[in-house]
């Protein structure tokens, strides 16, 4: 970790403004707070400008909502333009749904390295315990409390942390629930490719091109801990034309072991 890095912290989000403001109360009790926020919306209704409207005065750090017409899901052309919208060294990447644990900003900082990107993980709350949190507005959940999967995710340990948060090349189980990267090296493989469209993958073909660059993964253990809220189990998409073609391009980058998309940050 360098002496001094200015950090943002994106928030992926569509139409569940419940959600968003859970995730918000629980940036606001982070140990270390980022320098900014950014909320990327994909094409949500004005009740989420509203929230962000009112979460603005209850944040020392700029608040930030970046918005993109509701053409469907585009995941990654949202959060090219958060990346563009950040003016800070380091980007932590994080879903709407995500609870933070307070030590959450200040694991990513203290994993990070040259050269690496961070891959974080969650503990899945069932649904009764996320209508739970939702109704209470909970943000602290104990390791033994009932509705909770991947419970070991749920442990908080910087002796833990600092033995079993590995190096790596694999490219398994990258998602960007919970994922951090410098700027810069997002732009030296052109950020998510705009290509995908529709639910999946485009955050797995981000991770391999980084790691084609020269880029090493680090898998975070029992630290960044993030309480991911339920929105059931719907595996329509996976037969979906967007879904087949996404599978498609990125099997196209693995096979050319490609560092770069056109369709990305910038464009050409």
């Amino acid at each position: 970790m360098p002496a001094f890095m200015t950090v943002a912290l994106i928030i992926t989000t569509y139409n569940r403004p419940d959600a968003l403001g859970l995730v918000l109360d629980s940036v606001l009790r982070q140990s270390i707070m980022p320098d900014e926020v950014i909320i990327a919306d994909d094409g949500s209704g004005t009740a989420t400008k509203e929230l962000v409207e009112k979460y603005k005065s209850m944040f020392s750090v700029p608040l930030h909502h970046v918005w993109q017409e509701d053409k469907g899901f585009r995941a990654a052309k949202i959060r090219n333009e958060g990346i563009k919208k950040a003016g800070a060294q380091y980007i932590i990447l994080i879903d709407g749904d995500i609870v933070l644990h307070k030590e959450f900003v200040k694991s990513h900082i203290l994993m990070s390295g040259k050269n690496l990107f961070l891959q974080g993980h969650r503990a899945m709350l069932d649904a009764a315990l996320t209508y739970k949190a939702l109704k209470e507005k909970k943000i602290n959940f104990g390791f033994w409390e009932k509705g909770i999967r991947n419970r070991k995710n749920t442990v908080h340990n910087w002796t833990l942390a600092k033995i079993f948060s590995r190096k790596s090349l694999s490219t398994k189980g990258i998602i960007s629930c919970n994922f951090s990267f410098w700027r810069d090296d997002a732009y030296k493989v052109n950020g998510f490719n705009e290509d995908f469209t529709g639910w999946g993958k485009e955050d797995t073909e981000f991770g391999i091109r980084l790691l084609n660059a020269g880029l090493q993964r680090r898998d975070l253990r029992f630290c960044a801990v993030g309480y991911h809220l339920d929105h059931g189990n719907n595996n329509k998409h996976l037969q979906s034309p967007e879904y087949k073609r996404n599978l498609a391009l990125l099997k196209e980058t693995v096979t050319k072991k490609k560092k770069y998309c056109t369709n990305g940050l910038v464009k050409r």
